[in-house]
């Protein structure tokens, strides 16, 4: 039956997904940095489902996706901080020398006092996110309003077989060029075809094995991501102080190479 009539199901499970933002944002305390990635998580998902109905959706559809863009957006700062500490405290969970270890832990320590200062300037701006839960809300029930109907099980393949086609291609680009746009370009348009496909499943539409992508692939770049964002943390307008820098661009440029000639591999076979 969903195979059959999938726009319902997919329809119900960007519904979900806003409403599951919308409670991540409402968390408190320390759990908010979990809540906000949780929360910008869910309007990916959200947007990718959208992509996958475009303008069958009816006029409704750019303006929508216009504004969980912009609210995804307005979240950066607050989860480039938290995944910031994040990441250290996985660089700090592996083996490394004592050397970096030290700077690791000095680096950590500035990452949560810039974090907390980051949520404080946020929430005196929107208390609570209290604002950007009444506009989950609002888009929610203009996104239940599309024309979903118009969604059929032929257009959805080809829409996701397009994403994949899209992920393929930004990967043919790393390996021709290997710029940083290049690798950020690929592993967004990974991370939308896993969450298209995945959406699709769950609204019960078959699908064909694709190797545009997979699991292995998708963690690898987000490990890279990882990397990249502490060694852009190093830059002139670091947190850090200078030593602490250079003690960090000797282990992260380097495993960010390592990893990437591991990906260039994989992609090559």
């Amino acid at each position: 039956m969903a195979d059959a009539f999938p726009g319902q199901a997919l329809r119900d499970f960007a519904a979900a997904e806003l409403a599951a933002a919308g409670d991540a944002l409402a968390r408190t305390g320390d759990d908010l940095h979990e809540g906000v990635h949780r929360a910008r998580k869910s309007i990916r998902r959200t947007r990718a489902v959208l992509v996958l109905g475009d303008r069958l959706l009816g006029p409704g559809f750019e303006l929508v996706d216009a504004q969980l863009r912009r609210l995804n957006d307005s979240l950066s700062p607050l989860r480039d901080a938290h995944a910031l500490v994040e990441t250290l405290q996985r660089l700090l969970d592996a083996r490394v020398a004592a050397k970096t270890r030290d700077a690791l832990l000095r680096a950590l320590a500035e990452a949560v006092a810039a974090r907390a200062l980051e949520t404080e300037q946020a929430l005196v701006l929107d208390p609570g996110l209290r604002q950007r839960q009444a506009l989950l809300r609002v888009l929610g029930a203009a996104l239940v309003a599309l024309d979903w109907t118009r969604l059929t099980p032929s257009s959805l393949r080809m829409a996701v077989a397009d994403s994949d086609g899209r992920a393929l291609r930004a990967r043919k680009h790393v390996l021709r060029r290997g710029g940083e746009a290049d690798w950020h370009r690929w592993r967004r348009r990974v991370r939308r075809a896993g969450q298209q496909r995945n959406a699709l499943l769950a609204a019960g539409i078959a699908l064909a094995q694709a190797d545009a992508f997979d699991k292995r692939t998708a963690e690898r770049l987000g490990n890279a991501q990882d990397l990249s964002l502490l060694i852009d943390h190093c830059g002139p307008d670091s947190p850090f102080s200078k030593r602490e820098c250079e003690q960090l661009l000797r282990y992260a440029r380097p495993a960010l190479q390592r990893l990437r000639r591991r990906l260039e591999v994989a992609a090559l076979d």
